[in-house]
């Protein structure tokens, strides 16, 4: 864990030094998992990506005044194109997987499937898939996304003209810590139930409980916020194991394959979707980004665009497929085979 800490922060100086798009997170998240893949064992602080999680998740609901939530409502219709977008995206991801990587229909359908890496691992085991497999696929696609699309898009895109509005803000510290701990206990409350990444959507739907009723507005440090990129970097870069990375090479190169497709199919879609809904390109592109819900929020919050719009969308996605997973499945068998047959 010491380890892990001095490699982050010294990764996270060197990204700052070199200019480095969001340095306190990717650069911590790089060097960790080069780290870790040349072999040296590394563990993450416990609960840090929580933690992370929790002090973003306030700081975009804090920005959710009543005029932000309704026009976040008014976006439904395109979340659910956008949801659905996403599924058959990451089911022909899929069958793009299984000659690639060699492996099953059932392995290469919760590998890509745009949800949990722990719980698509333990339902593909179920299933009879090699949750091996789905792990990997799913480190290196959330890796793919926050190394690729924070630097397009920070690169590339044109940042928003969103201020925090930080002359209504309390910058009291006891605000902040009592607002703080409200929302680790929202997220606590909240995680037994069915609600996807409670981390993050608890302190979303706090903040902007308090923040839109007007009842507390606190400003969070930008310290806080580089803080929480680097516990989210340094438990990313650790997911990443020496003997996986080695023992299935293939699957290794066929999940870049896969990942840069993703991508590339959300970039494009991204334009559709900002043509029909009047969002910019940048935030739709965001939107979209197969995973890394809490990574994308962070990079739209630094580029002042839609966080809120882009956190909807991703917990509207997640949402989605986490409940009808197994009838998507079952839809992806049937596929399978009438393709496999047509082939034959």
């Amino acid at each position: 864990m010491v380890l892990a800490i001095v490699i982050g922060t010294m990764g996270g100086a060197v990204a700052s030094a070199l200019g480095v798009p969001l340095p306190w997170m990717l650069g911590p998240f790089l060097a960790c998992a080069a780290s870790s893949i040349t072999g040296l064992r590394l563990t993450g602080l416990p609960k840090g990506r929580e933690i992370g999680q929790v002090v973003v998740g306030l700081a975009i609901g804090m920005r959710m005044t009543t005029a932000a939530l309704a026009t976040t409502l008014t976006l439904l219709p395109a979340m659910f194109a956008g949801t659905l977008f996403v599924v058959v995206m990451t089911m022909l991801a899929a069958l793009l997987l299984m000659p690639l990587a060699r492996v099953d229909a059932r392995t290469a359908f919760f590998a890509t499937a745009a949800a949990g890496m722990a719980d698509m691992a333990t339902v593909a085991q179920q299933r009879g898939g090699d949750p091996d497999v789905v792990s990997l696929m799913h480190a290196i696609r959330v890796a793919s996304v926050v190394a690729v699309v924070p630097v397009m898009v920070i690169a590339f895109g044109e940042p928003g003209v969103l201020v925090e509005s930080a002359s209504q803000a309390s910058h009291s510290l006891a605000a902040l810590g009592l607002a703080l701990g409200l929302a680790l206990a929202t997220a606590l409350l909240i995680r037994p139930l069915p609600f996807p990444n409670p981390w993050l959507v608890g302190p979303i739907f706090l903040g902007a409980a308090m923040s839109g009723s007007g009842l507390l507005t606190v400003a969070i440090p930008e310290l806080l916020i580089i803080l929480a990129q680097w516990l989210i970097g340094i438990s990313l870069g650790c997911r990443f194991k020496r003997t996986l990375m080695f023992r299935l090479p293939r699957v290794v190169l066929a999940a870049l394959i896969v990942s840069a497709y993703m991508i590339g199919a959300s970039a494009v879609a991204a334009w559709i979707m900002a043509a029909l809904s009047g969002l910019p390109y940048v935030t739709s592109f965001l939107a979209l980004a197969p995973a890394a819900v809490t990574e994308m929020v962070i990079t739209a919050k630094v580029m002042n665009l839609d966080a809120e719009v882009v956190a909807a969308f991703h917990v509207m996605r997640i949402a989605v497929i986490a409940s009808t997973i197994l009838l998507t499945f079952s839809l992806f068998e049937r596929i399978e085979r009438r393709l496999r047959s047509a082939l034959c």
